[in-house]
């Protein structure tokens, strides 16, 4: 079965499968370390804003991500949702695209400077999307789009950057890409050279200079460090078939660990750090239900 042939009312684990829902905790948690670190406006109705403009740009891009692989996922990931005939390839356009616009409208109540943000952090995931497939820089760019994330975040609560939020967007995207690199392998269910995965502890070097700062910095910084060694350790040993696309989601949920470590080393306490560190569990969680990646 083809594209051509899809059903015109997709189910809705379809939709739920396209937009990786699965995946979702690391988004509100980028948003929630990223209004910490920004020190401006907390005002948790502002931050819902924002999780829910943050929330529609992701799963617009995942839509996206599908809509412009289809061909190539025609050959290599012949169980995906357009080729398999579950929805439209015009459909998965439509709506990845408007969900992109609904994130830009959603920042138009912070500013001008937020909405410019919003638009450039569209314009990347875009970017990302038609441009990644043979582009040994795309774990760069998909890194970049978290990054947006958190400096998004910043200027909407806090009316601009700082250094404290771009030395954690450079760290946060730092991560992102070592997952991008290994996820690039998935399909074929391989890892070809790890050394890529060094950046994944970028994150972690960035927090020794003040690791015993405190036992909550600390604490944050294991739990960081022991979820990204399981997956190191399944990416080297690959002890059986499906464990690159194992070791990725893992590494995907572990994005909330980079949050809390940041939440962590911004002072923001034990029961924030505690939520996003909740996050990696319910992540994992979620993915067993609905694919990751």
């Amino acid at each position: 079965m083809n594209a051509t042939a899809a059903v015109r009312m997709p189910r809705l684990s379809t939709l739920l499968r396209l937009g990786r829902i699965s995946n979702i905790p690391t988004v509100w948690t980028n948003v929630l370390a990223g209004s910490l670190i920004a020190g401006g406006d907390r005002n948790p109705g502002r931050i819902a804003l924002i999780m829910l403009a943050m929330t529609a740009f992701y799963v617009g891009g995942m839509y996206l991500n599908d809509f412009f692989d289809r061909e190539i996922d025609a050959r290599d990931r012949p169980g995906r949702p357009i080729h398999a005939g579950e929805i439209r390839a015009g459909t998965v356009s439509s709506i990845g695209f408007g969900l992109l616009a609904i994130g830009i409208a959603l920042m138009i109540p912070f500013g001008l400077a937020a909405m410019i943000w919003g638009a450039l952090l569209a314009g990347v995931i875009v970017l990302y999307d038609v441009w990644h497939k043979g582009n040994a820089l795309s774990p760069l760019v998909m890194g970049l789009c978290r990054a947006l994330v958190y400096v998004g975040t910043g200027v909407a609560l806090a009316g601009g950057t700082s250094h404290a939020i771009v030395l954690g967007a450079v760290a946060l995207a730092s991560h992102v890409a070592g997952i991008t690199y290994a996820a690039k392998q998935e399909s074929l269910d391989r890892v070809g050279n790890l050394w890529p995965l060094v950046l994944l502890a970028v994150p972690l070097l960035a927090a020794v200079p003040v690791l015993f700062s405190g036992w909550v910095v600390i604490a944050a910084f294991v739990l960081l460090l022991a979820a990204d060694a399981l997956a190191i350790r399944l990416l080297a040993k690959r002890p059986g078939r499906g464990s690159v696309p194992l070791a990725v989601s893992g590494l995907i949920a572990a994005i909330c660990l980079v949050d809390a470590l940041a939440i962590a080393l911004a002072g923001g306490g034990a029961a924030l750090v505690a939520l996003c560190a909740l996050g990696y569990p319910l992540t994992r969680l979620f993915q067993k239900s609905i694919p990751g990646t």
